[in-house]
């Protein structure tokens, strides 16, 4: 029964993060019925306050939850077959919240009129969902949303981490996950005071994100992250001049 509930569990918080994931897609790019330009309507400055309020949440569960000394304490209330499941069911119901409750922003900051240069613009939007989703089949997609770990409980074999691997874009640039979410952010043909709100403190939280995700893989992977970090740009690719990566094995990002 246990392992039954296990595998359940971690089916349908995939199956809720699968839901959000591709709302959210079409809510930065405003094809879905509640979307960041055709949303709640509100005074600009309580629609700034809200909107900030929602995203300082979302940036906040994502954080929090991700870190080693959280992630301790946590597995004594949660079991640890599911603590990824729980932590992709909570960060899926975070990013619902901000969607269902965003105030709306529709002053247009850009607009690009230019056919030809509209369809480029939505062409990259894509391309950074594309990396986006590419980047989490290169380390472990399934260990990342936590459908690894029950399947192991199902199957009454013991968990093992992927580990720390780099493949393919890991190769030119240590966050290409990350990269490919501020690619979609800010590949706007119209970019409204909405947008611009969601793109500029997503990428700053991001950013922040990454500096606390690489000092929690320098402390546990310590001389091999390193040398990693010194060889391969963090987001923007080709940066430094880079030497022979080792051939390990990429951690699962958390944040």
């Amino acid at each position: 029964m246990n392992r039954l509930l296990a595998i359940t569990y971690g089916a349908v918080c995939y199956g809720v993060f699968l839901i959000v994931f591709v709302y959210a897609m079409g809510f930065v790019a405003g094809l879905t019925p509640r979307s960041i330009d055709n949303a709640i309507a509100a005074p600009m400055a309580q629609a700034v306050i809200v909107d900030l309020l929602l995203l300082a949440a979302f940036a906040l569960q994502h954080s929090v939850m991700a870190r080693p000394a959280f992630k301790r304490w946590w597995t004594r209330i949660v079991p640890r077959t599911v603590e990824r499941s729980t932590y992709v069911l909570f960060a899926s119901l975070a990013l619902a919240l901000l969607m269902w409750q965003w105030r709306a922003l529709p002053s247009a900051v850009w607009d690009v009129t230019w056919q030809p240069a509209r369809l480029a613009i939505w062409m990259v939007y894509w391309l950074g969902w594309a990396i986006v989703l590419a980047s989490t089949f290169m380390i472990s997609h399934f260990e990342l949303f936590g459908l690894r770990q029950v399947f192991a409980v199902w199957r009454r074999r013991p968990q093992v981490e992927t580990g720390f691997r780099t493949t393919l874009f890991y190769r030119v640039v240590r966050h290409p996950l990350n990269f490919g979410f501020i690619v979609a952010f800010w590949a706007a043909p119209t970019m409204t005071a909405g947008r611009l709100l969601f793109a500029a403190v997503t990428t700053g939280w991001i950013v922040i994100a990454m500096y606390l995700e690489e000092h929690d893989q320098l402390a546990a992977l310590g001389a091999r992250f390193a040398a990693y970090r010194q060889s391969v740009p963090m987001i923007v690719p080709g940066l430094p001049m880079r030497s022979k990566i080792p051939q390990h094995s990429l951690r699962t990002p958390d944040v």
